[in-house]
């Protein structure tokens, strides 16, 4: 049966459809992202010029008139050549502020070395003050355009049409991440199986309600016929190095994006590098850092920033205090033992949240537990107080743990806290988590709480083990904030 057969009516064929869909999204990003880029300029040059030439412009002031106006479209030119409007760039926070950043350096560049080269007097004040305003301004604008996508691509909107290859199994879990993680925009609308699995009236089935449409050798075919934009192809035998260059010279007259996922999974970027070794490109992998110089900064940064956190949260602080000793009977603090690095127990601080006598009735609701690994969780737990519910919402009762961090047991991120009895029935891979400390927040935190299951919470953690860095702190604990306030998955 041709592929042409088994594609769902309803699905308009041909180069018109990919380009209806993809083309009206992008190019409504690409002028907004233009117009940001510019107003961001535009506005830096207004504030340089008004803090380097106070007061009413003069003749002596025309040519920073002149420049200030120019500059916006000199930024955009230099954003252009820095590829920061190519369509795979949009809504890729990390790519689209490091080319913004880019384009900072070399406008910077290019104004000193022109000043330079034709002797022109610039007024350093102004420089000063412009371009590295600009750059910052330009950040937060791209970083709030790309909040505007990502909202939008939560309701379906300025999705990518994604044609994925391999096996039911790796298709299956790829379609209900991409579900759960919307913002990424990649919409799969169609999959291909091996063509020993491509047989027969049971290809008329789906993967997770994804139709089937072919087998490896008629992908091209069935991107052509629905019109998507890209092709994700998964790690599987079938699809070898030689299948993989004929499927991307098939579809690059249709400018089809190509991605294709290694067999090495929650491998982060600045750990792999492509090396060519006799003509071929090999993919390189370097351990983790889990000690050195890069250890010794976390461990300054930790102190650091607790004791400030400390100081700036201190009437915070007391009023939660007060509000569990009025509202509540017992302590205030709650005192528990954890496992920390290397299997290290310590006592973790939390502000009580729970009746004083909690721990004896776990043992009745244990039937209830709603977690489907090592942890005991019940989204409504009697044993928690008014105020405590309040509090785990917000994540307040973890503040103290501050003071954890301040004492070297904990860090400001890091893998989850466990208690002895869940590190009991951890299996070999699980205790991985144990090499590093345990934070205060941590990708499990930003990335839905207590909602997690305990599979995707144990994959979050190794992830981080494996992939820590201090940027990939900053960007946690910035993310951090905003999974607070929504008080999601805590419970």
């Amino acid at each position: 049966m041709a592929v042409v057969d088994k594609i769902r009516v309803g699905i308009s064929p041909g180069d018109e459809l990919r380009q209806a869909l993809t083309v009206n999204w992008t190019g409504s990003y690409r002028r907004r992202a233009v117009a940001v880029d510019s107003l961001s300029m535009l506005l830096a040059g207004l504030v340089a010029f008004l803090l380097r030439f106070p007061g009413m412009p003069s003749r002596l002031t025309a040519p920073y008139i002149a420049l200030t106006v120019a500059l916006p479209v000199l930024w955009v030119g230099i954003l252009f050549l820095s590829r920061a409007y190519e369509r795979r760039f949009f809504g890729v926070g990390s790519e689209e502020f490091h080319r913004v950043l880019r384009a900072g350096f070399i406008i910077t560049a290019t104004v000193a070395i022109a000043a330079y080269a034709t002797k022109t007097e610039v007024a350093r004040g102004y420089v000063v003050v412009a371009l590295p305003l600009a750059t910052v301004l330009n950040v937060f604008a791209r970083y709030r355009l790309r909040k505007w996508l990502h909202a939008r691509r939560w309701k379906g909107e300025c999705m990518r049409r994604v044609v994925a290859v391999g096996h039911r199994a790796a298709l299956g879990d790829l379609i209900r991440l991409l579900r759960q993680k919307r913002y990424h925009g990649m919409d799969i609308v169609g999959v291909c199986l091996p063509p020993v699995l491509f047989e027969g009236e049971d290809a008329l089935g789906d993967v997770e309600g994804v139709p089937v449409l072919g087998d490896f050798g008629q992908t091209a075919k069935v991107v052509e016929q629905i019109g998507a934009d890209s092709v994700a192809v998964l790690a599987c035998p079938e699809m070898d190095g030689v299948a993989l260059r004929r499927l991307a010279w098939q579809i690059e007259r249709d400018d089809v994006e190509l991605v294709v996922a290694p067999a090495l999974m929650d491998a982060a970027g600045p750990r792999i590098s492509i090396r060519p070794v006799a003509g071929l490109p090999l993919l390189h992998v370097e351990h983790p850092e889990l000690d050195g110089g890069r250890k010794f900064l976390k461990s300054i940064v930790d102190r650091v920033g607790s004791l400030v956190g400390l100081f700036l949260l201190s009437p915070l602080l007391l009023t939660v205090a007060v509000a569990i000793k009025v509202t509540s009977s017992g302590p205030v603090m709650f005192r528990q033992v954890r496992v920390g690095r290397d299997g290290r127990e310590f006592t973790v601080l939390k502000f009580r949240t729970m009746v004083a006598d909690a721990e004896a009735r776990k043992i009745d609701l244990m039937a209830q537990n709603e977690n489907d690994g090592v942890l005991f969780k019940i989204r409504h737990d009697p044993r928690v107080t008014r105020v405590g519910r309040w509090l785990r919402r917000y994540s307040l009762d973890e503040l103290p743990q501050l003071i954890n961090v301040i004492r070297g047991d904990m860090s400001l991120v890091g893998p989850r806290p466990p208690l002895p009895e869940e590190v009991e029935l951890y299996g070999d891979d699980v205790r991985r988590r144990l090499v590093v400390k345990p934070g205060l927040t941590g990708l499990w935190q930003v990335n839905g709480r207590s909602d997690l299951s305990w599979e995707e919470s144990v994959r979050l953690d190794l992830r981080y083990v494996d992939n820590w860095s201090l940027a990939l702190d900053l960007q946690i604990m910035w993310k951090t904030w905003s999974a607070v306030f929504r008080g999601s998955g805590a419970y």
